[in-house]
């Protein structure tokens, strides 16, 4: 193939497949509607209705609560998707962000005389650092020992979850909880409905900006440095990458740690811009979702960010037809979309070997 197809091939790769599998998805879930007896147009007009308005009238609270939803999606997927491009398969932004927002609510109880210019940039920081930790330890063992990422990291989930279990009931969570002390005022991000009062109610916070934040920089180091030449490199090819002259156990280490901060800042959506505090089990599979959503975004920042958007529709879509369709059918739905994602994708590019 020429450069001409090739690039015509990415961009329907990366843009056209998702889209068409979306659909192919919306419409598999349909018979699924149709099977318990509903309209599945009217089902559909509801969620679309009841999360974003019509025509006529503009429903800021449910597009609030969307870009609510969707904010730790795009931290997690970013995290997943970072490591993907690296060749490694991050499963455990469940553990890294769990870590992560333990340490951000600490961090944002402990210092009273701190102001806020000051405490709440590093309660984020601190944030980033508990997940690159968890990151690190198997990026090393990876790097150095040629151990598997997978296990590792599905793994370390456990072990942070109880590891923030232990310490939270014996030393830092409240009594006869299971949640921190309160942040304090001057740790805390404004919503949303701060600066515009149409999303008067909703929980979306300005942590939103930070994710977006970090989708431009991501991109930027992606295709603009000589790091994210050599961390795309390495992924496409590690052996050829080290012929080439690149550290490929830094790559996989540094990829690591990044992938796992990117899931530490999931904090500061619930621990800064909406609980104040850290409460046990309160990420209800996020790390997990951000597998699906670095898939449906193809590995691409911004892809990412739209995938984010669709998996957030879909959670408060769910609560809005609940009346409706059992909450499960939306669970369905995401599962069928990754699914059908991976497939079309596959498909797509054995259809392109063969007749190209």
């Amino acid at each position: 193939m020429n450069k001409k197809m090739i690039l015509s091939s990415r961009i329907v790769s990366d843009f056209i497949v998702p889209i068409v599998a979306v659909l192919i998805s919306l419409g598999i879930g349909g018979i699924f509607i149709l099977i318990i007896g509903k309209n599945p147009v009217l089902v559909y007009q509801l969620l679309l209705e009841g999360t974003f308005g019509t025509i006529k009238t503009v429903n800021w609270y449910g597009i609030g609560q969307v870009l609510f939803n969707a904010t730790p999606l795009i931290f997690t997927g970013l995290s997943v998707a970072i490591a993907f491009r690296a060749g490694l398969f991050n499963i455990g932004a469940e553990g890294q962000l769990y870590l992560g927002a333990f340490l951000t609510a600490i961090t944002g109880a402990m210092f009273p005389t701190l102001p806020k210019i000051i405490l709440l940039p590093i309660c984020i920081v601190v944030g980033f650092i508990g997940g690159a930790i968890w990151g690190f330890i198997p990026g090393l063992l990876k790097a150095k020992l040629g151990v598997h990422e997978v296990i590792n990291t599905i793994m370390l989930n456990f072990i942070a979850v109880a590891l923030v279990a232990f310490l939270g009931q014996h030393y830092f969570y409240l009594d006869q909880t299971v949640h921190t002390a309160e942040i304090l005022p001057s740790a805390r991000l404004p919503r949303l409905q701060n600066w515009l009062p149409f999303f008067q109610g909703s929980l979306a916070n300005t942590s939103l900006l930070l994710a977006i934040g970090c989708v431009f920089l991501l991109k930027i180091l992606l295709y603009k440095t000589k790091y994210g030449y050599e961390l795309r490199a390495t992924g496409l090819s590690p052996s050829a990458a080290e012929c080439a002259g690149i550290n490929v156990k830094y790559i996989i280490i540094s990829t690591m740690m990044l992938s796992g901060g990117l899931s530490g800042l999931v904090g500061t959506n619930f621990v800064l811009g909406y609980k104040y505090f850290f409460e046990d089990g309160f990420s209800s599979g996020i790390g997990f979702m951000g597998i699906a959503v670095a898939l449906l975004g193809r590995n691409q920042p911004f892809g990412v960010f739209f995938a984010g958007l669709l998996f957030g529709t879909l959670s408060h879509g769910g609560l809005v037809i609940n009346s409706l369709v059992p909450k499960e059918l939306i669970e369905v739905l995401q599962g069928i979309i990754i699914i059908t994602v991976v497939l079309s994708s596959q498909l797509f590019w054995k259809l392109l070997r063969k007749y190209c």
